[in-house]
């Protein structure tokens, strides 16, 4: 029986090819930010509340517009076809079904549009919830502008910028394992140029890319736009100032730099950077629904997961991640009754305690205004 993430993952692990097996486990040189993600989330401790009189609980979430049923969104990750035959379209289904947040990623195995028709056809009651695209600035502005323009058309309701990869992160294990490609039959579908005649273009790590680029998108789109990656409280300010309308504090699932933090050890000084003037989507190391609301009593809005879903993915394709969606929902559901808790907006960062923190609240501005409107 699949009761837990790292259920889903041994599970997966029968069933998949050992090289792609490592191709989603692995990170950058030496591992150590891919295994601080969890091992920060398992450090701290949640101290709850009692005798708060509620029957249920309020799980949905609003974000620049966009309404989920559940605060978990699926973040953006590569090549879906290379576990379920399916691939993205899979994917999609199972997060419409469940009422979560989609991000599709520029590297998908699937188009845009193709998902798009998935998720519409797979929303409870026709309304599934909102897919949101991942970018990847390319230094060719023309074929940039094209992939927003053509993720705008699908539907797509946020553009999610990745700013933390100037150049490709090391990793090791697909070294080794000579893993530099993917198989015949599968490609980047948004890569193909039509300029080019559908030429599969590789996606381009630029170091040129700057926070004039921010703003030269800024010019061409009237989406709402997220940075993902920023993890330097300075750089949070920036991206403000930039007119960013939100940031996933993401360090990549440990795929870039290796060494830097846990973004959960982050998240109290990058709350406190912003101000509340912006939302905060934390990805890397969810992987209970204990985790969800330490997450969201430290100033998160919403949290993403990104290979648990392909774990969930290759072990049992759509039906695989509803599962997944639905146990992390359940488990986020218990955890809020027993913190005392009637949804969301009741989170603070008195319920989570950690020994180099001592008594909440934890970091400077804990009584800021919430992106939710709520004072946490």
């Amino acid at each position: 029986m699949l009761m837990t993430v790292q259920d889903f993952e041994a599970a997966a692990r029968t069933r998949l090819d050992p090289v792609h097996a490592d191709f989603i486990a692995g990170g950058a040189a030496d591992e150590i930010t891919v295994r601080a993600n969890e091992e920060a989330f398992r450090r701290l401790r949640l101290l709850p509340r009692v005798l708060r009189g509620s029957t249920a609980r309020a799980l949905d979430v609003t974000l620049l517009g966009s309404r989920a049923r559940t605060p978990v969104l699926l973040s953006p990750t590569a090549f879906h076809k290379l576990v379920c035959s399916e691939g993205e379209l899979a994917t999609a289904r199972a997060a419409a079904a469940a009422g979560a947040i989609m991000i599709v990623s520029m590297a998908s195995t699937v188009a845009v549009e193709a998902i798009a028709r998935a998720a519409r056809d797979a929303g409870a009651d026709g309304d599934p919830a909102p897919l949101w695209f991942q970018l990847y600035l390319q230094p060719d502005l023309e074929f940039t502008e094209a992939l927003v323009r053509r993720a705008t058309a699908a539907g797509c309701a946020a553009l999610v910028v990745t700013v933390d990869s100037p150049v490709r992160g090391v990793h090791e294990r697909d070294l080794r394992n000579g893993f530099l490609d993917l198989p015949d039959g599968l490609r980047c579908e948004h890569m193909a140029d039509p300029r080019q005649d559908g030429r599969v273009r590789p996606i381009a790590m630029s170091p040129e890319i700057s926070w004039e680029h921010l703003d030269w998108l800024r010019g061409i789109t009237s989406l709402p736009i997220l940075l993902k990656g920023v993890l330097h409280p300075e750089d949070a300010r920036l991206a403000v100032r930039h007119g960013a309308d939100g940031l996933m504090l993401s360090n990549h699932g440990g795929r870039q730099l290796d060494t830097v933090p846990a973004t959960i050890e982050l998240l109290p000084e990058m709350y406190a950077a912003v101000g509340g003037r912006v939302p905060i989507v934390l990805d890397g190391g969810v992987r209970r629904g204990t985790d969800v609301v330490k997450a969201l009593a430290l100033g998160a809005s919403a949290v993403g997961i990104g290979r648990p879903v392909m774990w969930a993915l290759a072990e049992g394709g759509e039906k695989g991640v509803r599962r997944l969606l639905e146990l992390l929902r359940e488990e986020f559901d218990q955890a809020l009754a027993l913190c005392g808790a009637r949804g969301v907006t009741d989170l603070g960062p008195d319920l989570v305690r950690a020994p180099a923190w001592g008594p909440a609240p934890p970091f400077p501005g804990a009584e800021a205004v919430r992106p939710d409107g709520a004072v946490s």
